[in-house]
C-alpha cells in the first residue's frame, strides 16, 4: 500500500499526518528539534511507521511545511549575502518606502538591511522600461565584483538591475560570470527570475531575501533528504509554499523566499477544504495558534484570500497596504495570513515600567514553557493556561509530555503576580485578557482592516492552542459561531495532504485598458500558458489535469498599488468592471469615469494531487479527569470529556474537551455539539 505523509514544523511541536490509499489518516505530535529540525522529523516519522507496521519503501510522497525560512530572517541567521545592482541604485535597500508602521515615534528605527552597504556593489549597465539597452553591461566590473565577493567570504549573491523585468539579458550574463568566478557553492538569485515585475525596491528586496535564506534552505533540504534516506524513506519531497500550493524540493531551494509562510498556508488550505460548499460556513476566519505565534486568514466562498505583498520581520507579519515598513518586503504569491508573536510558548514578563507583556519572544521547543519540565524557567502563556486549569495539569499529547503544574504556578507567581502585588489567579486572568487582546489584532488584520465585519464570519480554530482560546477570541470580536475540526492540533499537517501543486506565472504589461483588445489579451494569456506547461513538464507534473486561472493586476492611473481581478471571460471590459467593484469593496469608493491601467497579467496553475481524507485513525488514548478551572474570580469544578462523548445536541458550558492533539475550552458563555463529520461546533453568547 502507498502512503503520503504531511509534516509541519512548529516552534514547539512537529506534526505528522500519514494517509493511506483508503483515506485513513494517522497523526502524531513530537517535540521540534531546533538544533536540527530534520532530526525531529526523521525520528517522529520512524516512530509512527514503526507503530503502524509500515515499510519505509511504502511511503510514496512527503509534503512538508517549515518555519526555517521565517526563523532565519527573524533571527538574522541567514547567509553572508552580497548584492550587485545598477550604478546609482546601491542604496535602494536603505531608502525603502516612505512609510513606517508606527506613527509619531521619533525613536523608531527601520530594520537593518540584510545586505550591509559595503557588500552592495554597483555595475555600469542600464535597461529602459521598454527593454532596450541604454547602457551596455560592463563585464569587467562584474568580474571585479566577483573577486571582491570571494575576498569577503560571500555565501550568496542577489542580482537586481533596473528594468530587468522588461529585459533580463544583463542579469543573465551577470549570473553566468558570477557562477564561473565563484563556483557552484555560492548561491545566486536573479531578481528578474524571482520577480519579473515593476517596482525596483520590492524586486530588490525579494531577491535579497531569497539570497539571504537560500543557502539555509539548501542545507536544510540536504539534511532532510539525508535523514529520511537513513531510515529508508526515499520518496520525493514536496514543499508547501506561501501561496498555498506545493512544489518540488529542488524548486523550493531555488525560490526559498516563497517558504516564508509555508506552515500557516497549509492550515488555511485545510480550512478552505473543510468548509467549501457548506453555505454559511463557507465564509470563515481561520485562527491557528501554536507554540510561538497566532495566525489568522480570511476565507470567502470557500476560497482563501491571497496577496502578492508581504512583510516579514515586523511585530506582526502581514500584507496590509496600510501598515508598511516594519519588515522586509517579499512580492510573491501568499495566502493572506496575518501572524503575531503570541503563542503558547510566548514569554510573560514585566517591562521597565512594570507593565505586563506577552510575547513576541518565545521559549520555543527547548527549553519551552516551565510546565513542560525541560529546563524552562521563564513564565509563558502555557503556564498561564495550566494555572487557570484550561489545559491538563498532569500530561499533554496523549500522555507523552509530563506537565509540571507546580513549577508553572511558581514561575507565574514569583515573576509576575508578586511584583504586581496581585494574587495568582487574578494575575493569570489578566495575562490571558492581555493575550486575547493581542491575538485579536491578527484577526482584525484580515477582517476589519480589509473592510469585512468579523461578526459575519465563523471562526475555525486549530493548532495546539487555538481551541483553548477560541471562545474568548470570538467573544472579544462578536463572533457567534466556532468550528474546531477533527485533529485540530495537527490540522496544518493534514492540510498538507489536502494541498495541490500550484504555480504562478506573471507577464508585466503597463498599458491603458482601452488600448488592449480581446485578441491581444488572448495572445498574452496563451504565452503564459505555454510557459506554464513547460514548467510543469520540467517538474514531471501532468499538465493534462491542470486547472488554469487567469487574472490581472489593475489600478487607476496615478495609484501606486493594484488590485488583482480574476479573468473569467477574456473580456477587458469585464476586468475593468470587476476592478471598479473590488475597489469599492476594499476602499469604499469607485471612480468609474477614471481610466484604468493594467499592470500585470497572471496565470495560476493548479494540478490536483490532494489526498482524499475519509477518516482519522484512533489516536493514543489517555486518562481524563475533571478539574478546577478559573473562568472568573472563583475556580469551578469543570467536567473534562473526550470529543466522542459530545453529542449532536448543544451542551451548555462550562466544560473542557481533551483530544490527543489539543484541548478545547467551552466557557460558561458558550455551548457546543458535534456535527455529522465529527467537528466541534461552538455557539458563543454575546453580552
Amino acid at each position: 500500500m502507498a502512503y503520503r505523509v504531511g509534516i509541519d514544523i512548529g516552534g514547539t511541536f512537529t506534526d505528522i499526518a500519514l494517509v493511506d490509499a483508503a483515506g485513513t489518516v494517522s497523526i502524531r505530535k513530537v517535540a521540534s528539534t531546533p538544533d536540527d529540525y530534520s532530526r525531529g522529523i526523521a525520528d517522529g516519522l520512524a516512530t509512527l511507521i514503526g507503530e503502524l507496521g509500515i515499510a519505509p519503501a511504502e511511503i510514496s510522497a512527503i509534503v512538508h511545511a517549515t518555519t526555517v525560512a521565517t526563523n532565519t530572517i527573524l533571527e538574522f541567521k541567514g547567509a553572508r549575502t552580497g548584492l550587485v545592482t545598477t550604478r546609482g541604485f546601491r542604496d535602494v535597500l536603505e531608502l525603502r518606502r516612505l512609510r513606517i508602521p508606527v506613527l509619531y515615534d521619533l525613536q523608531y528605527d527601520k530594520p537593518p538591511p540584510l545586505v550591509p552597504r559595503q557588500r552592495r556593489l554597483e555595475i555600469s549597465e542600464r535597461m529602459r522600461p521598454d527593454g532596450t539597452v541604454r547602457v551596455p553591461l560592463d563585464e569587467a566590473e562584474v568580474h571585479n565584483a566577483a573577486q571582491r565577493f570571494r575576498a569577503a567570504g560571500i555565501e550568496s549573491v542577489a542580482i537586481s538591475y533596473l528594468h530587468a523585468y522588461a529585459n533580463p539579458e544583463h542579469e543573465i550574463r551577470t549570473e553566468a560570470i558570477l557562477r564561473e568566478e565563484l563556483g557552484d557553492g555560492v548561491y545566486i538569485t536573479r531578481g528578474s527570475e524571482i520577480l519579473p515585475e515593476i517596482r525596483e525596491y520590492e524586486r530588490t528586496s525579494t531577491a535579497v531575501v531569497n539570497a539571504y535564506v537560500g543557502p539555509v534552505i539548501r542545507s536544510y533540504a540536504d539534511a532532510l533528504a539525508g535523514r529520511l534516506a537513513a531510515i529508508g524513506v526515499t520518496a520525493p519531497i514536496e514543499m508547501m509554499h506561501s501561496g498555498g500550493g506545493i512544489m518540488r524540493l529542488a524548486a523550493s531551494v531555488k525560490r526559498a523566499a516563497s517558504l516564508v509562510e509555508s506552515g500557516p498556508a497549509a492550515g488555511v488550505i485545510a480550512c478552505a477544504r473543510l468548509v467549501r460548499g457548506e453555505g454559511r460556513g463557507a465564509n470563515i476566519i481561520s485562527f491557528d495558534m501554536g507554540g510561538t505565534t497566532a495566525k489568522a486568514a480570511l476565507i470567502e466562498k470557500g476560497e482563501a484570500a491571497r496577496t502578492d505583498e508581504y512583510e516579514v520581520g515586523a511585530g506582526i507579519n502581514l500584507s496590509s497596504k496600510l501598515v508598511k515598513g516594519g519588515g522586509y518586503p517579499i512580492k510573491m504569491p501568499f495566502i493572506d495570513v496575518s501572524e503575531i508573536g503570541a503563542g503558547g510558548g510566548s514569554l510573560v514578563a514585566l517591562d521597565r515600567q512594570g507593565r505586563v507583556t506577552v510575547g513576541p519572544e518565545s521559549a520555543g521547543a527547548m527549553p519551552g514553557p516551565v510546565a513542560y519540565g525541560r529546563g524552562g524557567t521563564r513564565a509563558t502563556l502555557t503556564d498561564v493556561f495550566v494555572t487557570l486549569g484550561y489545559i491538563n495539569d498532569t500530561t499533554l499529547a496523549g500522555g507523552s509530555i509530563a506537565v509540571d503544574a507546580e513549577g508553572a504556578r511558581a514561575a507565574l507567581r514569583t515573576q509576575i503576580a508578586e511584583p504586581l502585588g496581585q494574587d495568582l489567579l487574578t494575575t493569570a486572568r489578566g495575562v490571558l485578557t492581555l493575550a486575547i487582546s493581542t491575538m485579536t489584532r491578527a484577526v482584525k488584520a484580515v477582517s476589519t482592516y480589509r473592510g469585512r465585519d468579523p461578526r459575519d464570519f465563523s471562526l475555525v480554530a486549530f493548532g495546539g492552542n487555538g481551541p483553548v482560546v477560541a471562545a474568548d477570541i470570538a467573544a472579544a470580536l462578536g463572533i457567534r459561531h466556532i468550528i474546531v475540526p477533527v485533529a485540530a492540533g495537527v490540522f496544518s499537517g493534514s492540510g498538507l495532504l489536502r494541498s495541490d501543486v500550484e504555480q504562478e506565472f506573471v507577464q508585466p504589461l503597463l498599458a491603458d485598458t482601452v488600448a488592449i483588445s480581446p485578441a491581444m489579451l488572448a495572445d498574452l494569456n496563451a504565452e503564459l500558458s505555454i510557459r506554464a506547461r513547460a514548467a510543469l513538464a520540467a517538474d514531471a507534473y501532468d499538465a493534462a489535469s491542470a486547472e488554469f486561472r487567469y487574472s490581472a493586476d489593475l489600478r487607476y492611473f496615478g495609484q501606486a498599488y493594484e488590485l488583482n481581478i480574476a479573468d473569467r471571460t477574456g473580456e477587458v471590459a469585464d476586468l475593468v468592471e470587476g476592478f471598479h467593484t473590488e475597489h469599492e469593496r476594499t476602499y469604499g469608493h469607485r471612480s468609474s469615469a477614471d481610466p484604468v491601467q493594467l499592470v500585470n497579467l497572471r496565470l495560476t496553475v493548479r494540478v490536483p494531487v490532494a489526498s482524499e481524507i475519509v477518516r482519522y485513525a484512533p489516536a493514543p488514548d489517555f486518562e481524563r479527569r475533571d478539574r478546577l478551572v478559573a473562568f472568573g474570580a472563583t475556580p469551578v469544578m469543570t467536567p473534562v470529556i473526550g470529543r466522542e462523548a459530545l453529542g449532536l445536541s448543544l451542551r451548555p458550558g462550562p466544560f473542557i474537551i481533551e483530544d490527543y492533539d489539543c484541548t478545547c475550552v467551552i466557557p460558561p458563555n458558550a455551548s457546543a455539539r458535534l456535527d455529522a463529520a465529527g467537528n466541534i461546533e461552538i455557539e458563543v453568547s454575546q453580552p
